[in-house]
C-alpha cells in the first residue's frame, strides 16, 4: 500500500477523485487529486468544459487523458463554468507535477452549501484507502 497521498486540508474532495478549492470571489476551482494522477500516469491531454456551461452535480464535464487511459472529470456541485485553465492545453503534465495547483476549470456554484457538504481530506483518504485493498 502506498503512503498516504498528499491531501491539503483546506480543500474539499469527491468520491470520483476531484478536489475543490473555494476562491476569494466565491467561485470554486476543480482539479484531480494526487491519487487520481498517480493512477492515471503521465498526462497528455486535458479537455475542460466550455465557459458558460451549466453543470449538474456529478455531471461529466471534462476529460483528462494519460498515456494509459482517459478519465472523466465530474462537476462536484451544480453551477456554471466561469473559466478553463488554458495553461493545461500546452502543459497537461503540470497535473502530474502539481495536482493541487493545476486546476482544470472553475465554476460558480449554484449553492455554496453544496460545496461545504463535500468530503474533507480525512473522508476522502478513507475512500482512497478502501480502494487500495
Amino acid at each position: 500500500m502506498s503512503n498516504s497521498s498528499n491531501l491539503p486540508s483546506n480543500l474539499k474532495y469527491t468520491a470520483s477523485h476531484e478536489w475543490v478549492r473555494t476562491e476569494a470571489d466565491g467561485s470554486i476551482s476543480i482539479g484531480i487529486t494526487d491519487h487520481a494522477q498517480e493512477l492515471l500516469g503521465d498526462m497528455v491531454f486535458v479537455e475542460a468544459p466550455a465557459n458558460g456551461r451549466k453543470l449538474k452535480a456529478k455531471e461529466e464535464c471534462a476529460v483528462v487523458e494519460s498515456v494509459k487511459a482517459a478519465a472523466d472529470v465530474y462537476a462536484p456541485v451544480a453551477g456554471e463554468v466561469v473559466a478553463a485553465n488554458s495553461a493545461l492545453d500546452n502543459a497537461p503534465e503540470s497535473i502530474n507535477s502539481d495536482p493541487y495547483g493545476a486546476w482544470i476549470f472553475r465554476m460558480k456554484p449554484d449553492n455554496a452549501a453544496d460545496v461545504a457538504a463535500l468530503m474533507d481530506a480525512a473522508a476522502y483518504q478513507a475512500v482512497v484507502d478502501s480502494e487500495a485493498h
